[in-house]
Formats: structure tokens, sequence, C-alpha cells
């Protein structure tokens, strides 16, 4: 073998980027929700119960998490309200949340590492635990479904 082969065969895989920028929360965002929407257990709440409209609901998401981990940008919603609305059309349980985790998840270490990497996973992971506990309280606790509007304007933000 010449060197030059023997160099690219033990060469390491270039390390990924952290999070570093809106431009690299879009990339996340995208690809995320490119898998959430064909996925087997999630996708339909996406297509067929939510309708997302993918062109407004991709920049809000951008949005979002540029406001969750950089504490900038300009996010307008309320997730809670938008999820409980959602749940009143279609179960939304511990499945559904364990799977939107682990696509998350898995997004984002497929094109980041670092830091950052690190904090918007744990971050999706709260999110998403809190999202799950207010939409399916134990039994007895009111839940907030119950208190939200059946038609809701921007399901799925």
């Amino acid at each position: 073998m010449t060197p030059e082969p023997q160099a690219k065969a033990n060469a390491r895989p270039a390390a990924k980027p952290d999070i570093t920028s809106r431009g690299c929360l879009r990339e996340l965002v995208n690809a995320f929700y490119g898998q959430v929407q064909k996925d087997a257990t999630i996708g339909f709440i996406f297509n067929e119960i939510a309708a997302v409209d993918w062109d407004h609901h991709l920049p809000k998401m951008v949005d979002f998490w540029e406001a969750i981990l950089f504490r900038r940008g300009n996010y307008q919603g309320n997730p809670l309200i938008m999820h409980a609305a959602l749940a009143r059309r279609t179960p939304i349980g511990k499945e559904q949340f364990t799977q939107w985790l682990a696509l998350f998840c898995a997004t984002v270490d497929d094109l980041f590492a670092g830091p950052n990497a690190t904090h918007i996973k744990n971050c999706a992971r709260d999110i998403a635990d809190v999202l799950h506990r207010r939409i399916n309280p134990p039994p007895g606790a009111v839940p907030v479904v119950s208190a939200v509007p059946l038609a809701s304007p921007d399901v799925g933000s």
C-alpha cells in the first residue's frame, strides 16, 4: 500500500461541528422534520391530524430552538396550548413523545457534536417530559387539554 492510501485508511472522520448559529438550527429542524414526516409512529399526527403547513412550521421551529438554545430570536407561541389542542384530536402519549425525542436526538447526533448539541438534546428531553405530563396527567388531576379549545389556529406550532 502506498503512503497516501494508508494515510486515508487511518484518517479519522472529520469532527462534527457544534450547533453555533441559526443556520445550524435550520439544518437540524429541516432534517428532523424530514424524518418526522416519514415516521410510522408520529408522522400521521403531523401530516394528517395537524395537517402542518411545513413552510410556516419549520421557520417557527427554528425560532423556537433559537430562543431555547441561544436566548434570542422571534419565537411567538405556546407549545403547551398547541399540543393540548392537538391531543384532543388524537392520542399523544408516552409512545409518541418517546419517538419524537428519539428522532430528535438521533438527528442532532447525526449532524452535530459538542456542548450545544448536548444541551439542545437535554432541553428537548425536558420539553417532551413537561408536555407529556401536562397533556397526560396522572389519574385525578385535571388535564390541560380540557381547558383548551378544540379548534386552534396554529396546531402543531
